[in-house]
């Protein structure tokens, strides 16, 4: 949403706040590759140069071998209680994400998954609608 030129007014107010705040927002590389290749496939320049601006702005996390071996670990454990979050041969970037959020964590960071998909994500990490979360 942060990368639509037409940014949702309601979303708009909502990122502005968190940074007055001086919330310490992560845009994690895992959520740059899910929306950097649609908008590459889609042609959207314009939201592409935004992308890039969030990158540069935010923190970015970067993948690690730890956050790559915690998501293996989260795939196969939902996959052992019967709650998988993508098809079998998906890469899953929703556990790629969580376990991002979960290293954060570990590191002492308190952390939250703001998102649209709070579903699959919130059975591996904290997350809530971005429209519940206070800033």
């Amino acid at each position: 949403m942060a990368a639509n030129p037409r940014m949702n007014r309601e979303f708009a107010e909502w990122w502005r706040r968190a940074l007055d705040a001086r919330t310490q927002l992560v845009l994690p590389e895992i959520a740059d590759y899910e929306v950097r290749r649609e908008l590459l496939r889609a042609n959207l320049d314009l939201s592409l140069a935004r992308l890039d601006g969030l990158a540069s702005g935010l923190r970015y996390e970067a993948l690690t071998t730890g956050i790559m071996r915690r998501a293996a670990q989260l795939w196969a454990d939902a996959r052992n209680r019967g709650r998988p979050t993508a098809p079998e041969a998906a890469l899953d970037a929703d556990v790629i994400l969580a376990a991002t959020a979960l290293e954060l964590q570990h590191e002492g960071d308190d952390v939250l998954i703001v998102t649209t998909n709070v579903g699959h994500l919130a059975q591996f990490a904290p997350a809530a609608l971005w429209t519940e979360v206070t800033v």
